[in-house]
């Protein structure tokens, strides 16, 4: 089976997720034995940010590998475990809220696709890219 890095590669619409996960250096970390839970951003979800946002990000590879942290969770957490709770720490040391009552959301975003399985961990896709605060 492959890991988290492996699948956000092969699917096509995670170019800038990886390329972001690239120029902070994570990498290694993403393909580590984990387990992880990743809210992984699609490219239309980085699109949507402010024109010149990416661009600032990737040239600051400190506070973009926050960012990109903020959207890891430890350990495999699937949506039925997520519906348990209300918010879970991220690696970045921020919680993010849960809500499975109506949709399936996380913080302001939404999960457009859940629980794909990696070897590493497992994978939520969401519509936006989510933000400490």
């Amino acid at each position: 089976m492959p890991d988290i890095v492996d699948i956000a590669v092969s699917n096509g619409n995670f170019t800038t997720l990886v390329a972001a996960v690239q120029a902070a250096g994570l990498v290694d970390a993403l393909k580590s034995a984990g387990p992880f839970t990743v809210f992984a951003p699609t490219d239309a979800a980085f699109a949507n940010l402010p024109p010149g946002t990416v661009q600032t990000l990737v040239q600051n590879p400190p506070q973009l590998a926050r960012i990109l942290k903020y959207h890891v969770v430890a350990g495999k957490l699937t949506k039925s475990d997520l519906a348990r709770v209300n918010a879970v720490e991220s690696l970045e040391g921020s919680p993010i809220a849960i809500n499975c009552r109506d949709a399936f959301e996380v913080k302001n975003a939404t999960v457009v696709a859940a629980d794909i399985e990696a070897s590493n961990g497992i994978i939520h896709v969401i519509d936006r890219v989510i933000l400490m605060g």
